[in-house]
Order: structure tokens, then C-alpha cells, then sequence
């Protein structure tokens, strides 16, 4: 099943009607997901894009859409989309008084964190992340203590608790920048990367700083394996392989470029590739489609089981019932955003980090926690 229909699947019945208006407002979204969306499932998502855009309009309310999300939520309500970062960016710079974060729960705690004053809703409080409940604030204080002086940079796909135990946060986007930066800010040769630890093995084949690690794992991204993609080599010569870097290295090695969820985008939207398959979450292929309908799109792909918990209907009932709130204990809220602070300080780097390039470095291992 595609994420479009999982997400159908999941929708309780809709309540709006599918009227001539409401085919005629949403009739530009309905261009842009037909190729992965059924005309049926349509006329169930049209009726309720309709209404949360009408409530968005009403609240005075934005919806922060992350890649992940499935194409209906993604094209039909988000009013800013993309990666963890740029969702707490736009969190922290728009004007709206109510923010519903389409995305898990680690990514609204980090819009509470840089726009403490706005109201940030999430519509399932469910939507976790393996990555963010791998590691504790109580594991950092440990590693902190038992690794004094050394910098501590933290993946934002992390709690407001564990941010705000640790120096720096970084993306996947900007790994190896920010850990470069805090070990020439430190004076050190040696970083704690954490939590990630497919992330953290492939930043230190990118950098010569020596990298500690934390064996926390993306559920979604370490299930692929060189052998998916030998078998992908084989029925499409022709296809470029696109790997996340929350993969293991085996999958890297065997892929032609690797780099954040904003990187595969620009690499699809540069290179207009006749086929592509994308090794990570399955409606990040579905989304990036929608925009480069010339590009075929192939599997394999992995859901994931918490960003799916975000579905229309849900997000329809946290702008009617202004639920489900996310409250961060204003202490945490301020070391947590010193954190986030200190990343978005840094020059952005002059594009987003390439996990592939620099083959000399293979060997190169981390020390583990």
C-alpha cells in the first residue's frame, strides 16, 4: 500500500461534501498529487483541504509540513515545508499566532522552543521518533561528565530535554560543519555526535575531527541494506540512487550521492534525472514527484509509522478543538534554544553536506558511547 492510500485507509469519514466549489478550489493541489493519489481518495481529501485552509485563515493558524508528510497534507495544507530546520525557522519567524506541526513531536517541541510566545499544536501526541527516544537529558549529563571539554552537537531530531543539555545542534544538512565549527570553538580534535549513530559514522569519513557516537538508530533508514540497492542496480541500470545519511555506510558506499532530505531535493530539481530512487521515507519520493513530474520515481521506500499518526482529519480536529497543545518548561525552552541558536548563527554552509564524496576516508571510524 502507498502512503497515499495508507493515509485514506486511516481517515475516519469525512464530514464535507465534494462540491463543485470545492473541486474548483483545491483543482491546483489535485495537478500536483494526481500521479499519486486515486480520484476516489480525492474526493475525500478535496472537501477537508478545504476547510483547514479556511480554518487556518479563520485562526489565524500555519501548518509546518515535513517532507515525510504524506502528499494531501504536504501540497494541500502545508504552508511551509520541508526539513526539521527550515519547519523551526519559519516556526520562529512567521506571524501567525497558532502553529500546527504537521511532522512528530521532537519537531514541535522545537518550534515551542524558538517561538515560545506562539500556541504550537500537535495533532497526534503519539508521533515520536526512534531517534529522539534513543537518548536521554540523564544519558548527555553522563556522556558530559565522562567526556569533560569535549563539545557535545546534537542531531535536532532530539527532545527539548536533551537539547538543552548539549552545546550545538546540527542537521543532517550541516553535520559536518557544525562539528567542525564546535571542535575549532573548543580547541579540540574530538566532537560528541550524537544520537544518531549511521550519521555520526558518516560525518567522520567527511571531516578529520575525531567523532564519538551514540547507537541510536532511524528505524525507517537503517532496514536498508547493500543488498537493496545491488538488486535496484540490476532491474535499473539506468536509475540514480539518492541515500539519507541516517543509513547505514554499506548503503552510502553502494549509492550515488547521499545527502539530507533537502540536498536529494535540489539533486532531483537540478539534474532532472529520467529515473530515481530515493533510500529513505516513502512520501518524500511522493512530494519531490509532485515537482518533477518527468522523473520517475521507483522504490524501494520505508514508512514511517509515526509521521503517518498525522493524517488530514486530525489536523482538521486540532484547528477546531485547538488541540493537542505542546508545553516546554521555560527553563528547558531557554538552554534548548541556546543550542538551536548557536547552529543557526553559523554561515550556512554554500550547499547542503554530501555524505559521498570523499571515498579516501572509508575507514575512518568512530568511538562508540
Amino acid at each position: 500500500m502507498d502512503d497515499g492510500a495508507l493515509s485514506f485507509a486511516k481517515a475516519a469519514p469525512m464530514a464535507f461534501p465534494f462540491t463543485p466549489a470545492v473541486e474548483a478550489q483545491t483543482a491546483p493541489v489535485w495537478d500536483k498529487v494526481k500521479s499519486r493519489i486515486t480520484p476516489f481518495e480525492w474526493r475525500a481529501h478535496a472537501p477537508l483541504i478545504a476547510e483547514i485552509n479556511r480554518l487556518k485563515r479563520k485562526k489565524n493558524a500555519v501548518i509546518l509540513a515535513h517532507n515525510y508528510m504524506t502528499p494531501e497534507i504536504f501540497h494541500g495544507v502545508g504552508d511551509y515545508v520541508g526539513d526539521s530546520l527550515g519547519l523551526a525557522r519559519e516556526a520562529a519567524r512567521c506571524d501567525a499566532a497558532v502553529i500546527v506541526q504537521a511532522g512528530v513531536h521532537f519537531m514541535a517541541e522545537t518550534s515551542k522552543v524558538l517561538a515560545p510566545q506562539k500556541r504550537v499544536l500537535i495533532p497526534d501526541p503519539l508521533a515520536g521518533c526512534s531517534l529522539a527516544s534513543s537518548i536521554t537529558a540523564e544519558d548527555v549529563r553522563m556522556i558530559k561528565a565522562r567526556y569533560p571539554g569535549v563539545p557535545v552537537v546534537t542531531y535536532v531530531n532530539t527532545t527539548a530535554e536533551v537539547k538543552a543539555e548539549t552545546d550545538i545542534c546540527c542537521t543532517s544538512a550541516n553535520a559536518v560543519q557544525v562539528v567542525e565549527a564546535a571542535a575549532a570553538q573548543w580547541g579540540t580534535d574530538r566532537c560528541i555526535l550524537i544520537p544518531d549513530e549511521f550519521l555520526a559514522r558518516n560525518v567522520a569519513r567527511q571531516t578529520g575531527v575525531k567523532i564519538i557516537a551514540w547507537a541510536g538508530r532511524c528505524e525507517v533508514h537503517e532496514r536498508f541494506n547493500a543488498a537493496d540497492i545491488r538488486e535496484l542496480r540490476a532491474a535499473y541500470p539506468g536509475a540514480e540512487i539518492l541515500a539519507h545519511p541516517e543509513c547505514p555506510a554499506e548503503v552510502i558506499e553502494a549509492s550515488d550521492f547521499t545527502g539530507s532530505t533537502a540536498a536529494m531535493t535540489e539533486f532531483v530539481a537540478r539534474r532532472r534525472p529520467a529515473q530515481v530512487v530515493m533510500i529513505t521515507e516513502c512520501s518524500m519520493a511522493s512530494n519531490v514527484q509532485a515537482d518533477s513530474p518527468e522523473t520517475e520515481f521507483i522504490g524501494p521506500c520505508n514508512l514511517c509509522p509515526h509521521m503517518k499518526r498525522i493524517t488530514l482529519q486530525n489536523i482538521y480536529e486540532a484547528l477546531v478543538h485547538d488541540r493537542y497543545e505542546v508545553v516546554v518548561d521555560p527553563a528547558i525552552i531557554d538552554r534548548a534554544a541556546a543550542a538551536v541558536q548557536r547552529m543557526i548563527d553559523l554561515p550556512p554552509p554554500a550547499q547542503p553536506a554530501r555524505y559521498d564524496l570523499v571515498k579516501a576516508r572509508h575507514h575512518v571510524d568512530v568511538e562508540m558511547l
